[in-house]
């Protein structure tokens, strides 16, 4: 399974990075904002890091808007894959964005009908929000069982994106379910790495070794 950090803050990106453990970002207007940088400025500063898909998303709604949008950040950079918002229009613009060659990542997915639509249209990949379905109280994971097992049915070559992920249970059972990349918040990602059992390993380990004679 692939791992993408879901970020825009670059100092987090280079961090995680650093540790191996990035195969692509994904961004959005939110995380943008955070940054209180300039759209352009912070996904060209991403794509100077990370050697992989990139997730930058339009904010038109209507296709054509989209498309336009689309076409200029996919000549930004090679890596720029373009998040299309789950509605019909959006389809219509993953459909054309297919026939030009054209990466998206189809994003705000809750239902398994979304998913389905989203792979028929040529979508790259696909983006369940499992913490925001858990939020309402609907079970996320049980979301990504059933993306899986259809498009394993029909064989469809768009990606399992698993989104919105909030703890080390969702990064795991997505992987156990077979979904194809998780992408991670920078907390997270710390999170799966540590275990009490571990640290409490590594300080018996140390408190032996300052007993040996020097």
């Amino acid at each position: 399974m692939k791992f993408f950090i879901d970020t825009a803050d670059v100092k987090e990106i280079r961090k995680a990075n650093e540790y191996g453990l990035v195969d692509g970002v994904t961004t959005n207007p939110s995380l943008i904002a955070k940054t209180g940088r300039k759209f352009e400025e912070v996904i060209e500063e991403i794509a100077s890091i990370i050697d992989g898909p990139i997730s930058v998303e339009v904010t038109a709604l209507d296709t054509d808007g989209m498309l336009k949008q689309a076409r200029n950040l996919a000549k930004m950079h090679d890596n720029f894959v373009i998040k299309i918002p789950m509605t019909l229009e959006g389809m219509a613009a993953v459909r054309k964005l297919k026939t030009e060659g054209i990466k998206t990542n189809v994003t705000l997915v809750f239902s398994a009908n979304q998913a389905l639509i989203a792979a028929k249209a040529g979508a790259t990949y696909v983006s369940p929000f499992v913490g925001r379905l858990d939020d309402i109280s609907a079970p996320g994971m049980e979301l990504i069982e059933q993306i899986v097992q259809i498009y394993d049915n029909y064989d469809f070559d768009t990606e399992v994106l698993v989104a919105s992920i909030r703890n080390p249970i969702h990064v795991m059972e997505a992987a156990m379910m077979g979904a194809d990349v998780a992408t991670i918040p920078f907390n997270v990602i710390d999170m799966l790495a540590r275990h009490p059992l571990t640290t409490s390993g590594i300080d018996k380990f140390m408190k032996d070794w300052a007993s040996v004679p020097k």
